[in-house]
């Protein structure tokens, strides 16, 4: 499977998914708003051995609203 520029093939290793939360209300408490800081963290969790990205922005916790397309992209792109 293509993943950007990266081969991920499944069954030859355990792959490790690092997760950016960039909601205002995330459930874990680790929303990052700040596009510097979120990108920053990002970098770290590469750094230390992720070998994929989750930029998450909309929160899943229970409860929380619906985010409209236009608003997740501004949240994630960055």
């Amino acid at each position: 499977m293509r993943c950007g520029d990266m081969l991920l093939v499944w069954g030859r290793k355990t792959y490790v998914m690092g997760i950016v939360n960039v909601t205002p209300d995330s459930f874990s408490g680790d929303g990052i708003v700040d596009a510097e800081a979120a990108i920053a963290h990002g970098l770290e969790l590469a750094a230390n051995g992720a070998d994929v990205l989750d930029v998450g922005g909309e929160s899943t916790r229970p409860g929380a609203g619906l985010v409209d397309a236009a608003e997740e992209l501004r949240r994630v792109l960055p």
